[in-house]
């Protein structure tokens, strides 16, 4: 029976979390196994082995860095560093996995190349090998054609490591600095929590955050708003959306203010109408603002072709947009 549930899995007669609800008696763990890199199966069984709903699960507890640091408190485990690369290859350098005797966290790319990678992994936990560096090439020999070729590194950590570790997971995430807690703002958390950013999540409202956050998202409460523009990382993407046009405009005029005087932020995105930006320009022109300084603003903000205005649907096409910054 769970040979027949795993293969209509990989033919998409059935996805995984449909195959986890419909099939209660299955042995979920030997499913993750065997299809959780493609499925996040192996995730959803970590997050709890007896859910009540598919549904009720948490989208934080998703985020591999928070479960790979949870984790460490109590298991040894094996990070699993991409060095270098050559040619087409899944993962970039600086990728990064973490393995544990039983399940992992994180993927160097999946297929033949990440199976390779837990095996050697869980040989270095059990003190069977001693190599730290292994060559990957990407061809027949590995069940795969990229063509490329991958340096990984292994290196043991413990409890003690968790603090680097978290930097070291954290410290190549795009800086990106959220005005305004809205609906929006919180449909935004929940993507961007699962993303390559480092998000500082600023309010002039302090009660709006939520108790539990994703691990790459802090809380700031500034009053006024703008304040908090000169303490942006260098090199941030800014968002802007407050529950108020006028914080928005005082955030606005702040961030411009930033970039004139050092030119250290990425991107300024706001919220907003065509006929909104129209009355923004305005008001920035009469506070000495030039066109071309005005031009640096992306408003309405999020990829083409989404209409949705769902605060969800919103979140997703800002992501995306985020995520082609160059």
């Amino acid at each position: 029976r769970q040979m027949c549930i795993r293969d209509s899995i990989y033919n998409g007669s059935i996805s995984g979390a449909d195959a986890y609800q419909n099939f209660p008696g299955a042995d979920w763990k030997w499913m993750a196994h065997e299809t959780g890199h493609l499925f996040g199966l192996h995730d959803l069984y970590t997050v709890s082995p007896q859910p009540a709903t598919y549904g009720s699960w948490d989208i934080m507890s998703l985020n591999w860095t928070e479960q790979a640091l949870s984790r460490l408190k109590t298991d040894a485990a094996v990070l699993v560093s991409v060095l270098s690369t050559q040619g087409s290859v899944p993962r970039g350098a600086g990728t990064r996995m973490v393995v544990f005797a039983q399940g992992e966290q994180g993927t160097v790319g999946g297929g033949h190349l990440e199976f390779q990678a837990l095996a050697h992994a869980r040989l270095l936990l059990q003190g069977k090998t001693s190599q730290t560096e292994l060559r990957h090439v990407l061809g027949p020999s590995l069940g795969q054609c990229c063509g490329g070729v991958v340096h990984l590194r292994y290196t043991r950590i413990t409890s003690a490591d968790a603090s680097s570790l978290k930097q070291q997971l954290l410290s190549s995430a795009q800086p990106l600095t959220l005005f305004g807690g809205g609906h929006v703002g919180k449909a935004l958390i929940q993507v961007l929590g699962n993303l390559p950013f480092n998000v500082h999540w600023v309010d002039s409202r302090d009660e709006i955050f939520p108790n539990q956050l994703p691990i790459n998202v802090v809380c700031e409460h500034s009053d006024p708003v703008q304040a908090a523009v000169a303490d942006l990382p260098p090199q941030s993407a800014v968002l802007i959306m407050s529950f108020s046009h006028a914080e928005d405009l005082d955030v606005v005029a702040a961030c411009l203010k930033r970039q004139r005087e050092h030119n250290d932020v990425r991107y300024i995105g706001l919220i907003g109408s065509k006929t909104k930006w129209a009355t923004f320009q305005h008001r920035l022109e009469a506070k000495g603002f030039s066109a071309q300084e005005l031009a640096f603003i992306t408003c309405p903000i999020g990829v083409d072709g989404i209409t949705g205005k769902e605060p969800e649907v919103i979140a997703i096409a800002v992501a995306a947009q985020l995520l082609q910054l160059d």
